[in-house]
């Protein structure tokens, strides 16, 4: 036997695998057939609900390269399993760039653009007329291709052009001029037809993969099983609720995409714009381009061609760090910029699903499961209704082989207790509280497409805003300028459109150093071009096709002040880039002979490409100066080119040789508003004890400021900046701390991650520091000190729980959610249907969970005297109360304000177990009691058609009644019947909690208007009986004075259960015992201040804590843990100007500076 192989693929990405390989095994195929016929299908179900054990009980380990199946493992926190069969292609060549010498007489079919890749590979597979075609091991997983690769001994995914590791300069000398039909179909083998494609399968298919979903398979044995017991009527009912649910779930919507391009295709882009249907890098001219699609930035954005010289052009090309030159697909190309001869043209790079519009749709399709406690605590309270189960399964037959009933009757019943105690509609009414609470979010302007996430939004204490845009306006206000001269700044002056100005050198970069267009007339393009551009008062034209078409070289855009003759034409642009922190233009100003080279930015960046002597000596101190003020600083810099540089020799020169030996201009100070909502809603956030941190790309000192205006960091709170350095000539990594300057001073980040005790207390031994602390660290400084000071960062956030974005589209698959209101005054609405969300979801599971336990005592008291719940009367407790009140419940709205607790996240707390405990022992003791006391009253006897407890019988002497061989019509049979009915209806009442995170149910008219109709029905048919009801319900007539002792039990139930929920579970042990569950970790005051009832909440607290063995009970999240260490650490927070070392062993040394 070989030993066992295990791979890794997609290493080191977030669909990292573990792979082994298995080849088909007769003699344990035939084991399983066996234990499948004797098991009746149940052992295949179980191999086919767990893939691990399919594949490891039918085949037997081999290498990869021999495999016939693959088991597959992701290396995530979920460790899901899958299988994949392995397929087998001819192809002439081993890759999709392999250089395969085609011959023209070859022909390769091109394949029917609505096949799926296997269909082209099967189709294909024989058809070559190479002397030696290769054959190509091959699975799909998720929609994505791996094919064998005998070098690497692996399996791999081929993306696209990016695969061939090509740089830039070689995309325009290689693959400029497209593929060859022949070549074009070859590459088609490996990457597929480019469609984005949900593949529906047959229905037959879908329907046979729906029906086999375990719940499907447990309604279906339930259904057989009510047959046998003759129950029909109930049977049929969960059918029709069955047939309507997967019918539901097979409606399905096909959106594709069919094109035959494949990586390495040159496509042309319209001058009109067009749909992009795949990656793609521009190699000539200008395209702009609204991504709204894929990132919700409604700003359109200009694509240039990818650099054919340069230093740029010999990186290697990366649609990441290239995305300013990549077209994306699924984008909406707006317009292009072209001339005479020469088309905008681009590179195909990546087609299907291996674009990012295809990445993220797979992301859809196939979801990671939601890591979130209630779901899996969900399952563990399943088991626990399963354990419950199997007590009454040895109870039923037990206690029916004692009254020697028949065998089948006794597999039947015991049987029967399993389906009764595991509620058939708890998903769907699990579901409804989602769905009513995304209806909410419609309403206000949040649309999502992950309607999971709306439960874990209750759960959220943190969260990341940006700045430009989100807590600030879009827009920018132009505060001033400030020329530098002669090396040295001018006073600052408030206009730039002053005639003084036209013909400087500085207004001129304000008015063409920019990426504005024109579209539809209207001028477009960054809030920040347009603000600087607007300030100058010019005036933009850009030429029209016709223009265009007369000249060969490009009809430039040309800006002009509004009263003089002074044109400049923009001659190229280098757009702005995020990692270079830039942009710059080359212009010509009508009548000169040379060009000029504008340049604006970071001021930091900026001043290091300029001539030393031009920057100011007192730059720094004047960009401090503005920066802690809160303004948006950006630099300016002028270079006059030489005169010889012709309009072709600058389209191929690179950024860099451009981009110096600058002149500094000066400083264009903008003025960025915190929007109105800002301060209010950071301000709720923080009473509700949810953090808020600030994340952007902006200056830190800047951050800084805007963080104190909008309140994120309050007056009194320290600010600490984190500068790390890498190692560097045998120095270590170092970090040096620095405090910024007090709190009347206005700062914040670049990257902000902001540390606080806000939540660090956790007993109340321990108090909260009055000092709270900010750490300001910039994306490079966290790189640093996350790779050599792991001990400060212990376990940074991989990803987000959940996402918003603003915009204005209906849905961006950039996030889950996405607000048409342009401000974050979405988040705390968010949160709040979040938490209203999820509460409805444990009171909705504690309902279906109560509702099986009643029915469940009820039938177990009825077995003990060999009778049982009728079929009518199953089917009204089951669909005109339990449905009615489960969706009903769920319409409670979100509670108007946010409040310092947080909702339990786990189902396995203290709180919610004592509640659902209560509540069942509450249940069955006034059932027990009902039992026996009817069975202790005067009339009792067992019923008989000829029974008369009601003194009616001369009204029945000539009535026949037919024969009741399953007992169901007797006295104890009624009295439970009515008796769980107002129980199902009590526990409805006392788990549909109101505040604090929902509206009261007094608010929910139709759950008040179902409970109070269910009421008085019961209420009346039970004192006021109508025969035709009572014999539809098989219920039989009680003496009127049991009615009345009846209402009484039910009236003290009722009570009993209000108090146990309200006084002991609301009062006592969430507020005093289970205070941790809130999420809020409130600092201790001092004793001397405490008033009579806060020293007895406090006396209380403490004694009821040591009876629940909770006292001193160490915090349960890592991060309590951490906050608990520093505040018992001496050297922390770090003192201001002291260095922090990174040594071998990882422990940190701080010295003064």
């Amino acid at each position: 036997m070989k030993t066992r192989e295990v791979k890794i693929i997609n290493q080191g990405l977030e669909d990292e695998m573990e792979v082994w390989g298995y080849q088909p095994c007769l003699w344990k195929r035939i084991l399983v057939g066996v234990g499948s016929v004797c098991s009746g299908g149940l052992l295949l179900l179980l191999l086919y609900w767990l893939p691990e054990w399919g594949v490891k009980g039918t085949c037997t380990p081999t290498s990869l390269r021999d495999a016939h199946t693959l088991l597959l493992r992701t290396t995530d926190e979920f460790k899901q399993w899958f299988r994949a069969k392995v397929h087998v292609m001819s192809a002439p060549g081993k890759t999709p760039f392999d250089g395969v010498d085609l011959q023209s007489t070859t022909q390769l079919p091109n394949g029917d653009g609505d096949q799926s890749v296997g269909a082209v590979h099967e189709e294909h597979h024989g058809k070559f007329t190479y002397r030696q075609p290769v054959q190509i091991h091959y699975f799909t997983h998720h929609s994505t291709n791996y094919y064998w690769n005998d070098v690497i001994h692996n399996f791999e995914l081929y993306k696209g052009l990016e695969d061939v590791k090509v740089n830039c300069a070689n995309i325009h000398t290689d693959h400029s001029s497209g593929l060859s039909k022949t070549l074009e179909d070859y590459r088609r083998l490996f990457f597929g037809e480019n469609e984005i494609a949900v593949r529906v399968p047959s229905l037959f298919k879908l329907l046979i993969m729906e029906v086999l979903n375990p719940f499907y398979i447990f309604q279906l044995f339930s259904v057989i099983l009510w047959s046998a017991e003759d129950y029909y009527y109930y049977a049929t009912a969960i059918v029709v609720m069955s047939v309507i649910s997967i019918a539901t779930s097979l409606y399905t919507i096909k959106k594709a995409m069919s094109t035959e391009l494949v990586p390495g295709d040159v496509i042309v882009i319209p001058g009109n714009g067009m749909i992009m249907p795949c990656d793609a890098v521009v190699i000539r001219g200008t395209c702009i381009v609204n991504e709204s699609m894929l990132t919700g930035e409604s700003v359109p954005v200009t694509k240039t061609s990818l650099p054919s010289s340069g230093e740029e052009a010999a990186m290697r090309y990366n649609i990441e760090e290239h995305k300013r030159y990549t077209l994306f697909c699924g984008t909406h190309v707006i317009q292009t910029r072209f001339y005479a001869g020469e088309l905008v043209k681009a590179v195909v790079v990546r087609t299907g699903f291996s674009t990012e519009k295809g990445q993220l749709v797979r992301s859809i399709l196939y979801p990671k499961p939601t890591d979130f406690k209630l779901y899996r605590d969900a399952y563990l309270f399943l088991l626990c209704l399963v354990g419950v189960a199997g007590i009454g399964f040895v109870y039923t037959i037990v206690l029916s082989i004692m009254n020697k009933v028949p065998a089948q009757t006794i597999i039947i019943e015991s049987l029967d207790i399993i389906t009764i105690t595991v509620p058939p509609a708890l998903p769907a009414a699990m579901t409804a509280g989602i769905v009513y609470a995304q209806r909410r979010l419609k309403r206000v302007g949040i649309f999502c497409i992950s309607p999971q996430r709306i439960n874990m939004c209750g759960q959220l204490n943190l969260v990341c805003f940006d700045k430009t845009g989100t807590l600030t306006e879009d827009g920018l206000d132009l505060w001033g300028i400030q020329r530098a001269e002669n090396g040295s700044f001018s006073p600052p002056e408030a206009e730039a459109d002053k005639e003084s100005l036209v013909n400087t050198a500085f207004v001129a970069a304000m008015a063409s150093c920019h990426s504005l267009t024109k579209i539809e007339g209207e001028l477009s393009g960054d809030p920040l071009d347009l603000k600087m551009f607007s300030a100058t008062g010019w005036i933009l034209e850009e030429p029209t096709e016709e223009e265009t078409a007369l000249h060969n070289p490009i009809m430039p855009t040309v800006v002009r002040p509004p009263k003089q003759s002074c044109e400049i034409g923009i001659v190229r642009q280098f757009p702005f880039s995020s990692a270079l922190q830039r942009m710059s233009v080359v212009v010509r100003r009508l009548g000169e002979k040379h060009m000029d080279a504008y340049l604006k930015g970071a001021p930091e960046i900026v001043a290091t490409l300029c001539k030393q002597h031009t920057v100011p000596q007192t730059f720094t101190e004047t960009l401090e100066t503005y920066t802690r003020k809160g303004f948006r600083v950006i630099a300016l810099a002028h270079r006059q080119l030489e005169s010889k540089l012709s309009w072709h020799k600058v389209q191929s020169l690179s950024r860099d040789l451009i981009e110096t030996n600058m002149e500094f201009l000066g400083l264009v100070i903008m003025q960025n508003k915190i929007k109105a909502e800002t301060a209010g809603v950071l301000s709720d956030l923080r009473q509700a004890n949810i953090r808020t941190l600030m994340v952007t790309g902006d200056n830190m000192l800047t951050a800084i400021s805007v963080a104190r205006d909008c309140g994120m960091i309050r007056p009194h709170e320290k600010v600490i900046i984190a500068d790390a350095v890498p190692p560097k000539d045998f120095h270590p990594a170092s970090i040096t701390w620095h405090y910024t300057e007090n709190s009347a001073q206005n700062v914040k980040d670049t990257q902000t991650v902001e540390v606080s005790l806000e939540e660090g207390v956790y007993d109340e031994q321990l108090t909260q520091q009055n000092q709270n602390y900010h750490f300001a660290v910039s994306g490079r400084a966290f790189a640093v000190i996350t790779e050599h000071f792991p001990q400060l960062v212990k376990k940074a956030l991989k990803r987000a729980h959940s996402g918003i974005s603003l915009s204005e589209l209906e849905a961006s698959v950039a996030s889950p959610f996405t607000s048409s209101t342009p401000n974050i005054s979405c988040v705390p609405n968010l949160i709040r249907e979040g938490r209203a969300a999820l509460i409805t979801s444990f009171c909705v599971f504690k309902f279906m969970a109560l509702y099986s336990i009643i029915q469940y005592l009820s039938v177990t008291l009825l077995y003990s005297i060999l009778s049982n719940l009728g079929d009518f009367q199953f089917l009204f407790i089951d669909l005109t109360i339990i449905l009615i009140i489960a969706f009903t419940m769920s319409l409670n709205p979100a509670w108007k304000e946010l409040v310092s607790q947080r909702p339990p996240s786990s189902l396995i707390s203290g709180p919610l177990l004592c509640s659902v405990l209560t509540q069942i022992l509450t249940c069955m003791v006034f059932q027990v009691l009902a039992f026996l006391l009817v069975r202790q009253q005067s009339w009792y006897e067992t019923w008989t058609p000829l029974s008369d407890a009601c003194n009616v019988s001369s009204f029945r002497l000539n009535v026949t009644t037919p024969n009741d061989h399953k007992n169901i019509k007797n006295y104890e049979n009624t009295t439970l019947f009515y008796v769980s009915s107002f129980q199902y209806l009590a526990v409805a009442i006392v788990f549909s909690k109101g505040k604090p995170f929902r509206q009261p149910s007094y608010k929910n008219w139709p759950f008040m208007l179902s409970c109070i109709g269910l009421y008085f029905f019961i209420l009346f048919i039970m004192l006021y009986p109508i025969p035709a009801i009572d014999s539809f319900l098989e219920i039989v007539c009680v003496p009127h004075d049991w009615r009345m002792t009846l209402v009484i039990i039910i009236i003290i139930n009722m009570a009993v259960s209000f108090m146990l929920e309200m006084l002991i579970l609301d009062i006592i042990l969430w507020k005093l015992v289970f205070r941790d569950n809130w999420g809020v970790n409130q600092p201790t005051k001092s004793t001397s201040t405490d008033t009579p009832q806060m020293a007895n909440d406090r006396w209380g607290s403490s004694f009821l804590s040591w009876l629940f063995c909770r006292k001193n009970k160490p915090p349960r999240v890592l991060y309590m843990h951490l906050a608990l260490e520093l505040q018992d650490d001496a050297d922390w927070p770090p003192r201001a100007s002291t260095v922090t070392y990174a040594s071998t062993h990882q422990s940190h040394i701080s010295d003064p500076l």
